[in-house]
């Protein structure tokens, strides 16, 4: 009787510890789940973002999101949102460290992880509501407004909105702007995780409750059904008749930084593309422009101070006989540089301005310089700041109203709207992307410019120094482009809107509407949360 407790005590003695082992590693490989699907859900939003024509991937990367965050507590759900936001936002931003090194990209890339790690605080907490995926999706765009206006006036590059310039809900950017598009797509993508989260639970208990299988599918078929209602909203007829635009693609001496130590060549390079427009146009190999586009910074030389510049710039635009704008940087003897437009007109010289509104922190400014300058002394590059303008750009060249947006502006929902509503029958984006070689960064900002056009129903035209510059109609297509750093002159004929879109009418209303959805569904969940807990301790 005796023997018996020893032999079946003394296996259980020597497997226990080879149990034990597995066990430990099962439970390391399980706690290391939700953090790599959180990086793989940044990783697929950043994939969706051009030059990829991959959209379609921010919904399982919402969808993988939402499955980390769910019910998840608040720290955890911070922490996994970090890892989110780097994952998504390390790679999307990582032009800006092409020319100054890894830390203010990196600096840059976890400062706006952080708002996105704390909307993923806000959402883990209204997955315990009822029809959860429509207060996450609204907490999102929450997110999304907040990093669009601090610190510094904001950064919203990197808004869902703008990495779906192929996208099926592309149309619903005419019905409230870039917020009501990345809401929709958000929503979807919640909305397939929660569909699996319904398959499952009817797998394991064979018992699913009709009303929430039934609003998981609504929160996936109503945003892509509002998509397909939306699409006569994309109009690319010509309402006022047409215009000639032509886009003058100068290209810069070298890339990198240090592009405009030779800012007499890049104005060279655009008097001389002109130049050659005009002798195609006169050879009849090219059509006739009414008005022709420079690009941002295509004079730094201030033409109103330095005689040979503008001498240069009258030659090119006489030649080719249209109103032309030309990017130029004002230097005025006292107080700030000023980043601006100048309309020149063949016969009378320079005839009007618009002074960039939105100037670049830490590009074209340098906010706290003493204490940035600790970390890098690129910030010594901008010896001096530039100030920004206050009124909206919109110049009549040649009969056509042409609303202007200088480069960083075209991502601030404002600041392009302001032109629509300011007359605006077509909009410009001119801007400068040489200092960022040949990252993905262009290509980024020219599917901004494509969701602009579906917003307000204009076509948009974008000269660029380097490159790429486009012609995009009101619907969003692109239709003509040129290479990256390589001189060229896109001339198209293109068609003037006037009619105001819904987004365009409404302004900020929709994205308010949604804030306020947002903050009424958080405060929901706060309150269930503290009631719970006082019915615990009662």
């Amino acid at each position: 009787m005796s023997a018996t407790p020893t032999t079946t005590d003394q296996p259980a003695q020597q497997l226990g510890p080879h149990s034990a082992a597995p066990s430990r590693g099962r439970s390391m490989l399980t706690r290391l789940v939700a953090p790599v699907a959180a990086v793989l859900s940044g990783l697929l939003l950043y994939a969706s973002f051009p030059p990829r024509p991959l959209w379609w991937l921010v919904l399982p990367g919402f969808a993988l999101l939402s499955g980390c965050l769910y019910g998840r507590r608040a720290r955890a759900a911070f922490g996994l949102g970090l890892l989110a936001g780097l994952g998504f936002l390390l790679p999307l931003l990582s032009w800006t460290g092409e020319e100054v090194g890894p830390v203010p990209w990196l600096a840059l890339a976890t400062a706006e992880a952080l708002f996105v790690a704390v909307s993923c605080v806000g959402i883990a907490l209204v997955t315990r509501l009822p029809l959860w995926p429509v207060w996450g999706a609204a907490v999102w765009i929450l997110g999304e407004a907040v990093r669009a206006r601090v610190p510094f006036g904001g950064f919203p590059w990197g808004k869902i909105a703008f990495g779906q310039a192929d996208s099926l809900f592309l149309p619903l950017a005419a019905v409230g702007g870039t917020p009501v598009l990345g809401f929709a797509v958000v929503l979807c993508g919640f909305g397939l995780f929660e569909g699996v989260r319904q398959c499952r639970a009817y797998r394991s208990t064979r018992a699913v409750p009709r009303r929430g299988a039934a609003l998981a599918a609504l929160t996936v078929v109503v945003p892509v059904t509002a998509a397909l209602a939306a699409l006569p909203l994309v109009d690319d007829s010509a309402q006022d008749g047409t215009a000639t635009a032509a886009a003058i693609q100068g290209n810069v001496p070298r890339l990198g930084l240090d592009f405009n130590e030779q800012r007499r060549a890049v104005l060279d390079n655009h008097a001389r593309r002109t130049e050659q427009l005009a002798a195609d146009v006169e050879a009849g190999k090219a059509a006739r422009p009414d008005f022709v586009l420079w690009p941002e910074n295509s004079s730094d030389l201030d033409p109103y101070r330095n005689s040979d510049a503008r001498a240069v710039i009258d030659r090119a635009v006489r030649a080719i006989g249209a109103p032309t704008v030309v990017g130029a940087v004002l230097t005025p003897d006292t107080g700030k540089l000023r980043n601006t437009l100048i309309e020149w007109d063949p016969e009378r010289g320079p005839v009007a301005t618009y002074d960039k509104r939105h100037v670049q922190p830490f590009g074209e400014y340098i906010p706290m310089r003493s204490f940035v300058r600790l970390f890098s002394s690129d910030v010594d590059r901008v010896r001096r700041d530039f100030g920004p303008g206050d009124k909206v750009g919109v110049f009549d060249l040649a009969g056509t109203k042409v609303g202007l947006a200088t480069c960083y502006e075209a991502a601030f929902d404002w600041a392009v709207r302001d032109t629509v509503t300011g007359g605006a029958q077509l909009i410009t984006v001119p801007s400068n992307n040489a200092t960022f070689g040949r990252s993905e960064m262009t290509y980024q900002q020219l599917a901004m410019s494509r969701v602009r056009a579906v917003e307000h129903s204009r076509a948009v035209v974008v000269p660029v120094t380097s490159g790429v510059s486009a012609v995009i109609g009101p619907d969003g297509k692109v239709v003509r482009k040129t290479g990256m750093f390589t001189p060229d002159a896109l001339v198209a004929e293109v068609p003037l809107r006037s009619s105001l879109t819904p987004a365009t009418r409404l302004g900020t209303i929709p994205e308010g509407v949604l804030v306020v959805l947002a903050g009424a569904g958080l405060g929901w969940a706060v309150f269930r949360s503290v009631r719970a807990r006082r019915g615990t301790s009662a």
